[in-house]
């Protein structure tokens, strides 16, 4: 069990509290599971969490929260707090949580445990309060698969005065170090000419062949692009009929890259690209970029207290993921000192965003998963209530001063 008093080392900095932390989680077991267990059922994707997120606010208002739902623009964004008894308005130490699912997959990143964990940690913290000074802030956020929301979060100055976030995600492996992706989605939209296409095709501007030939040079592209960086997309719409010449289609795609400044560049191209098949089919085009996520702004002041208390539990550290994809935590990780650790739900090299990573969402090894990353989330936190040193620590790093 999670908050037995084994599982945290008598060498370990704040012992005591941290026992009672993991003790709260452990208490609150079957409302954590149950939530994680409801969310996987009923998968919402982005923006329209409206289950998820009600649950949530449900549960952080019975937990003595003051919750503000919606918070900012987004209907399904969550910004709950509560304050230590030990007074003071600092720090403030933001949980976060996700909890959107793949469109026709389901739960294929494990947002579900994620939502669970941190409104697991956001209860431990509360039963703690009289050990805290500041301000405990949980925030939910919508559209991290798609469209970015932390970053309109950001925007409408939700983050304003965090002074840490912590964010557990799932995954087949143990590490607290990623490299995510800059990457940003892309809706293009060709228009042309409808014509028939048997009697006199020559009338029409035919917009799914300007489709084609921008994913023909895409493919092409992609030889040229460093090895790190990644373009790929879907046609949403293609047209109508075989018969009828199409005047309109659609396609999203996504850039990526581990460099702000080349990502630039692949901006540019991809535009250059999607021009030249509208020149070349007499067609228009039009091209939207949206939900662009960062690179992420490490934090080793944070992420050694994270390997040091999964340690505790057993859990070792095994190195930067190889195969990262991209979040939009890494937009709050250049607001605040961030961690965004990984524990695994999963054997190694089970895929995510795959319908094997979405079943083992719910299993017994999640849900324990849930409750051990609920207890490090909160132990982490403490720590940073505790020691207005390690604070101080992670912002001089996050300001390049150490």
């Amino acid at each position: 069990m999670i908050g037995e008093r084994s599982a945290v080392s008598p060498a370990e900095p704040h012992v005591e509290a941290k026992i009672r932390l993991a003790e709260a989680v452990e208490a609150a077991r079957d409302e954590i599971i149950d939530l994680s267990h409801r969310i996987h059922a009923h998968p919402e994707p982005a923006f329209e969490e409206r289950k998820a997120a009600g649950w949530v606010a449900e549960i952080l208002r019975r937990h003595g929260f003051d919750v503000e739902h919606p918070a900012g623009r987004l209907e399904t964004a969550i910004r709950a707090t509560r304050r230590g008894e030990r007074g003071g308005i600092a720090p403030r130490i933001g949980i976060l949580a996700e909890y959107d699912a793949l469109p026709g997959l389901g739960h294929g990143c494990g947002h579900n445990t994620m939502a669970a964990s941190g409104v697991g940690a956001a209860i431990a913290l509360a039963a703690a309060t009289d050990l805290l000074p500041g301000e405990i802030v949980f925030f939910g956020t919508p559209a991290e698969e798609r469209g970015s929301g932390k970053q309109w979060m950001i925007d409408d100055g939700l983050f304003a005065g965090i002074d840490a976030a912590l964010l557990f995600h799932p995954c087949d492996r143990n590490h607290v170090e990623s490299h995510p992706l800059a990457s940003e989605d892309v809706e293009v939209i060709f228009h042309g000419l409808q014509a028939h296409a048997a009697a006199d095709p020559w009338k029409g501007r035919n917009a799914l062949d300007a489709m084609v030939m921008l994913f023909a040079s895409v493919g092409l592209w992609r030889q040229q692009l460093r090895p790190e960086a990644r373009v790929h997309g879907i046609i949403q719409e293609g047209g109508t009929a075989a018969n009828i010449i199409p005047d309109r289609t659609k396609a999203w795609f996504m850039l990526r890259s581990p460099d702000q400044a080349y990502y630039g560049e692949m901006k540019d191209r991809f535009r250059a690209l999607a021009d030249a098949a509208a020149l070349a089919t007499g067609t228009t085009v039009e091209i939207a970029f949206t939900g662009g996520a960062m690179s992420m702004h490490r934090n080793r002041t944070l992420e050694a207290r994270w390997v040091a208390n999964a340690a505790a539990y057993g859990i070792r550290d095994e190195g930067p993921d190889p195969n990262s994809g991209s979040t939009d935590m890494a937009n709050v990780s250049w607001v605040c000192p961030t961690i965004h650790p990984e524990l695994s739900i999963a054997d190694e090299g089970t895929p995510a965003h795959s319908i094997l990573f979405r079943d083992a969402a719910a299993t017994p090894r999640a849900d324990e998963t849930t409750l051990l990353a609920a207890t490090l989330v909160a132990q982490t936190a403490y720590e940073l209530f505790a020691d207005p040193l390690l604070v101080d620590a992670a912002w001089r790093e996050f300001r390049g001063e150490s």
